[in-house]
């Protein structure tokens, strides 16, 4: 099998080059994103391999067709990014559904304590020598409500560990995971009385904007906001206004609504003219990390593996366990 491998990092290299050589893969790395200017150089392959920032749309995907592409291998859980449904009986999306749910929990955990305990801002000052700690008061999370958005594999992984911490956990999810041991509540209940909020579940029509004024309104003064699932849950310019109104007390976001173009790229000599982005980091209680949640050593060679494992299948006609329909 031949792969167009898109939007190439020197770290993928790491992994995927010696994998593929044992699949007996050819795989051509190219360090431009996917997109309606790029997805030409996918002629003559079998497949291509995309991550969360590339895009393919129905236009996109009759060009594929076309070049007798067979599948999009996705190199993450989430498949926002491609139009499924004009992808419906012409190429196979295949996913990686489970990395290291691990690996995203403890980071929206550490995500969770830096802005609570400002150990982002403490490292910039003590550099300095400044070892003054006025300005640093945090919160116990102890015995506080922490609300979990999405329960699957990462909110379950979240949940032990926010309890881990003496946290009373409250959940929401439309499918609740039958012997989770957590308390279930609705949206409205879960916004109200939480002190810290994180969010675990995939972008879909329903949860695009789920964090909005409306929402942000129902929160206690005060609250915690952590994303590490995808940046177009929140309403940025709602979150703005929220941080303007001084109603949260930390918030930590390794993902943004239009990061695309932005995150894993070098924009420091550039400026960055996405003013949203730019006035949120210029706020004391806000930390921002470029989409990095998964970034493990055994994360990244599971979604090796697996999305490897995946053109197996559809190379020798094996079912396709993680087929997107």
């Amino acid at each position: 099998m031949k792969i167009a491998f898109y939007a190439t990092k020197p770290y993928d290299r790491i992994w995927f080059e010696p994998l593929a050589r044992e699949y007996g893969f050819s795989i051509h790395f190219i360090e431009l994103p996917c997109n309606e200017d790029t997805v030409f150089l996918a002629k003559g392959y079998d497949a291509i391999c995309i991550f969360v920032n590339d895009r393919v749309n129905a236009k996109m995907i009759d060009e594929l067709y076309n070049m007798n592409v067979k599948a999009i291998l996705l190199r993450s859980a989430g498949f926002n990014h491609v139009d499924i449904k004009a992808a419906e009986d012409k190429i196979a999306v295949l996913r990686v559904p489970s990395y290291s749910p691990e690996a995203v929990a403890e980071y929206a955990a550490g995500l969770l304590l830096s802005v609570n305990r400002c150990i982002h801002k403490a490292y910039y000052r003590t550099r300095d020598f400044n070892m003054s700690i006025h300005g640093f008061i945090g919160t116990d999370l102890s015995n506080k409500t922490a609300g979990v958005i999405g329960t699957g594999k990462i909110g379950q992984a979240m949940i032990r560990i926010l309890e881990g911490f003496g946290m009373n956990v409250l959940a929401y999810d439309p499918y609740p995971v039958e012997g989770l041991g957590v308390e279930y509540v609705s949206l409205e209940e879960l916004f109200k009385q939480s002190d810290a909020i994180t969010l675990h579940c995939p972008l879909t029509k329903e949860t695009k904007h789920i964090i909005n004024k409306k929402s942000i309104k129902m929160m206690k003064d005060g609250v915690y906001l952590v994303n590490t699932s995808r940046g177009s849950l929140i309403d940025s310019e709602d979150l703005l206004d929220g941080l303007i109104e001084g109603k949260f007390g930390g918030v930590g976001l390794d993902v943004y609504e239009e990061e695309e173009g932005i995150f894993y790229e070098d924009r420091s000599t550039v400026i960055v003219e996405d003013e949203v982005l730019a006035r949120l980091m210029t706020f004391p209680n806000v930390l921002i990390t470029s989409h990095m949640g998964f970034f493990t050593k055994e994360a990244m060679e599971a979604i090796a593996i697996e999305t490897l494992e995946n053109a197996y299948a559809l190379e020798n006609g094996l079912p396709l366990l993680n087929k997107v329909v």
